[in-house]
């Protein structure tokens, strides 16, 4: 049976209920995140708050009525949906962790499934797909500056020093987990507003505080798989949800006539609100939306929120 994966905590800090979860390419799914009421406090701001839950900044903006640059007042209150479908059950019979490089997020199981979002390489500097193992786990590290990264900044006019030690002008953070046969990994950040971002040299950061959730669970061995799907499509619970994010690489765009084939290879279709699935697809907003045609074979005229 498909399973809501809820929050147990505020935003995306938090953990998961249990799950039995379903591959990606099975008509049942699985969601994390959730639908709640934030109320702002001082030093609130939208691209803030969206990078800690999850959600793109324009997305939360439109979900509230607001301009995406539009300040917040101290008591106003945010609907923060942050709903995400579980691109694949992360199990040991598969891998145990599985990022979605357009989703920007990342799904551990152990014994749960949490997931918790990311940034990733940015367009000219890709974070690759493939299969990993966890080598290194490592607190307080050292960045040893790749020579490419100090060329890079060479050529925008700044210099980078060969190696920057623990502390708080570390972009690596407090924790480092270091994949087999590649040059980048997991690690932390001092500059958490840029998570759900794509943004790296490759590597993938998680907020200070859920990287430190992470590490405490990763152990050396364990499979690492990173996909590239921009949209996700699943029954869950009985309804058809839709999450549809940018082809950030430009390697898989996502049109109306592939989301339907996807639909009919899962078998459903024929319990799609197509209006709506039309609107999801052009709006791109990175959230699992819920498509379900209330009358199975008749497209509703309404909104999903």
């Amino acid at each position: 049976m498909a399973t809501l994966v809820r929050r147990t905590a505020l935003l995306a800090a938090c953990l998961f209920a249990a799950c039995p979860g379903a591959r990606a390419q099975s008509p049942a799914g699985a969601l994390t995140g959730g639908v709640a009421t934030h109320v702002v406090v001082r030093g609130d701001t939208l691209f803030a708050l969206g990078a800690r839950a999850g959600v793109d900044s324009a997305t939360l903006a439109a979900d509230n009525g607001l301009e995406r640059g539009q300040p917040l007042s101290i008591g106003q209150r945010l609907t923060i949906d942050n709903r995400h479908l579980v691109v694949s059950r992360p199990d040991a019979a598969d891998a145990q962790i599985v990022v979605n490089l357009p989703q920007r997020m990342l799904f551990i199981s152990d014994g749960e499934i949490a997931g918790l979002p990311i940034a990733v390489g940015r367009r000219t500097w890709p974070t690759p797909t493939g299969d990993f193992r966890v080598a290194v786990r490592e607190t307080n590290p050292t960045w040893d500056v790749p020579a490419s990264i100090r060329a890079e900044a060479r050529r925008l006019g700044r210099s980078l020093p060969r190696s920057v030690p623990p502390g708080p002008s570390n972009p690596l953070g407090q924790f480092w987990i270091g994949l087999a046969g590649a040059s980048f990994g997991l690690h932390g950040t001092n500059a958490p507003t840029s998570i759900y971002g794509a943004v790296t040299h490759g590597c993938m950061r998680l907020h200070p505080d859920d990287i430190a959730w992470l590490f405490s669970r990763v152990k050396v061995g364990m499979t690492v798989r990173i996909v590239y799907e921009p949209f996700l499509l699943a029954d869950v619970g009985g309804r058809v949800f839709l999450e549809v994010h940018p082809d950030v690489y430009r390697r898989a765009p996502v049109s109306i006539a592939s989301v339907r084939t996807r639909a009919a290879e899962l078998g459903l279709d024929h319990r799609i609100d197509w209006t709506l699935a039309a609107r999801a697809v052009a709006l791109q907003h990175g959230i699992a939306r819920d498509v379900t045609t209330e009358t199975p074979g008749v497209t509703s005229k309404g909104v999903s929120q």
